[in-house]
This record gives C-alpha cells, sequence and structure tokens, in this order.
C-alpha cells in the first residue's frame, strides 16, 4: 500500500483518511514493514522521488558488471535487462538491433564488432540515464517521433518555462512487412504504438505531435486516417480471442465524503490507477455504482472490447 500527498502539509490528513478505511475493514499493518514520512523509494521497480522517476539502480547494475556475452543465452539475458530499462532509454530497439539480430541466428553465435561497438555504447549511456519527470495536472504534452529502416521511436515529454523533460520512452523493431512501410507510414504506425502503450496519458492530457517528416505534404489526411484505422481495428476473430481488459474498482463512503479506487489493466498487463472523490454523499453501494460506471466508461474510451470487472460489491456487479 502506497499514500501518497501532493502538499506536505497534507500528509497527516491523508494518512487519517487511510487509516478510517483500514479501520473500517479490519485491516492491520506491519509496524515492521511500514515507513512514514519518506521521500522516495522502491515502487513498482522503479525510484520514485519528489524530483521524478528514476531507474532502479540494481538494474542498471546488472549490464554494467556483465562482460561480452559468449552464447545465445547470455545475449537473451541482455536483451530482457534492456526490455526492463526501455521506459529509460532514448531508442532503445534502436541501440539494441545488434543484440537482436544475434538472437536469431542460433546455430551460429557469434559476437561481431558491431555488437561489442553497441555493448559499450549502451553502457555510456546506462551511465546517465535520464530522470523522468512527474506530470503536473494541466500539462500539455508533446510526442516526438522518429522512424528508421529497421525500428521506430518516440519520446513524450512535458515542457515547463520552455525546457522540455522526457517522460516515458518507446521504441520498437519492425518486422516483416513493416519494414516495407514507407516513411509517414512508419510514422503513423509510431503514434499508433505510442498511443497504445501510453493511452492513460492520451486520454486525460492534450498531446502535441512532433516531427521533422513532413506529413502534411506527402500523406493526405483521409489516407492517414484509414491507415491508422487499419492498424487499430480489429476483426471479429481478434475479438473472441483477445485477451479480456480487467476493471477493479473499491469505494468506500465516510462522514466526511466519498471517493473511490479504479485499476484498469490492458490486455498487454499494463496497468492504470486512478484516484476518484466525490463531492456528493452516498452510501457504499451508491459509491460502488457510480465508479463502476465510470470505470466502464474509461475502458471504453481507452479502446476496451471486453471487459471483466471486478468489485467487492457483488450486488452492483451482478
Amino acid at each position: 500500500m502506497f499514500v501518497k500527498s501532493k502538499e506536505a502539509h497534507h500528509y497527516v490528513e491523508d494518512l487519517d483518511e487511510t487509516f478510517v478505511v483500514l479501520r473500517k475493514y479490519r485491516l492491520k499493518l506491519n509496524l515492521e514493514k511500514c515507513a512514514f514520512g519518506v521521500s522516495g523509494g522502491h515502487l513498482l521497480g522503479f525510484m520514485v522521488t519528489q524530483r521524478g522517476i528514476e531507474a532502479n539502480p540494481d538494474k542498471i547494475k546488472t549490464i554494467m558488471d556483465m562482460g561480452p556475452p559468449a552464447s545465445i543465452n547470455e545475449v537473451q539475458r541482455l536483451t530482457g535487462r534492456i526490455a526492463a530499462l526501455s521506459r529509460f532509454i532514448s531508442k532503445s530497439a534502436e541501440k539494441g538491433l545488434p543484440f537482436f539480430k544475434i538472437v536469431k541466428k542460433v546455430k551460429n553465435f557469434e559476437w561481431t564488432k558491431e555488437c561489442q561497438h553497441a555493448f559499450v555504447d549502451l553502457k555510456t549511456y546506462l551511465a546517465r540515464l535520464p530522470l523522468l519527470v512527474k506530470l503536473v495536472p494541466g500539462d500539455t504534452l508533446y510526442l516526438y517521433i522518429s522512424a528508421t529502416s529497421q525500428t521506430v521511436s518516440s519520446v513524450l515529454v512535458r515542457e515547463e518555462e520552455g525546457n522540455q523533460t522526457p517522460m516515458y520512452y518507446v521504441s520498437k523493431v519492425l518486422k516483416g512487412a513493416e519494414e516495407r512501410y514507407p516513411p509517414e507510414e512508419k510514422m503513423a504506425l509510431t503514434l499508433v504504438i505510442t498511443a497504445r502503450k501510453l493511452c492513460s496519458y492520451f486520454i486525460f492530457y492534450p498531446v502535441g505531435v512532433k516531427t521533422n517528416t513532413p506529413l502534411k505534404t506527402t500523406i493526405k489526411a483521409q489516407a492517414l486516417a484509414n491507415f491508422v484505422s487499419e492498424m487499430t481495428g480489429t476483426t471479429q476473430e481478434e475479438v473472441f480471442e483477445a485477451r479480456p481488459w480487467l476493471l477493479h474498482v473499491d469505494g468506500s463512503s465516510t462522514a466526511q465524503g466519498s471517493g473511490a479506487g479504479i485499476v484498469l489493466t490492458t490486455s498487454q498487463g499494463n496497468d492504470m490507477e486512478f484516484a476518484v472523490k466525490f463531492e456528493f454523499k452516498a452510501s457504499n453501494n451508491g459509491v460502488e455504482y457510480e465508479i463502476l460506471v465510470l470505470g466502464m466508461r474509461m475502458a471504453q474510451d481507452a479502446g476496451a472490447s471486453c471487459l471483466l470487472a471486478y468489485s467487492d460489491s457483488q450486488l452492483i456487479v451482478k
């Protein structure tokens, strides 16, 4: 359980509200595992501080301590460790491309000069990984997209007083027919991939897309819309075979007001967490109903076609 306060002077008040909920449901805490008043720490595999989100030093160290891989298995371990840090690495697919190529050659393993050069460059980059800044309500975000013959990449940034700082890096190695897309369609593909992965940002914040490719002069708006529709559409067969999205809601009502939490899990396993505070008083069942409807609408807006909902109130779910 993680309790966060935006302002230090609200911390005790937020803890009091949390303890009210714990007492209501007769939940107990292990004091040896509790920490109060901390300004940062490990959360979901990352280092979260007042400044923003930092990569886990242990994950960085595992790569920095590696020697040149001597087998396919060691290369696979390397690519897995790169994937775990991909949100912090600009153009991670491009940086790891030599390693991905080796993995395909199971019978003829060879650690080439190109691989060694990429390995050294990767360690140099990891030594100065950027800090990913946190969101501020009212932010306007910008997405920079780029593409090469074999990879596509993007970075989501926020701007403050003319300075832009990164929030999330996305990258992908192109496969099959994707490599033959013209430049403008690769850009559209980059946008689709990023929007799917960071859908919670796109839903709740305005996002401006920037690229040095003159899309307006090279592709008509309708052609771009058709391409995006083709990439994001699903056939009837895909709908039945796709993994459902998961919606977990939990609401409560007290004398001070009503509130609830929403956890929306995409079919790819990405979690989106939201906290909602109602300005009206309602029964516990009333709160559960409102938050369930809100969660279903959010899932629909995010592109869910199949949804499983879970709630403490079986009456509301049924």
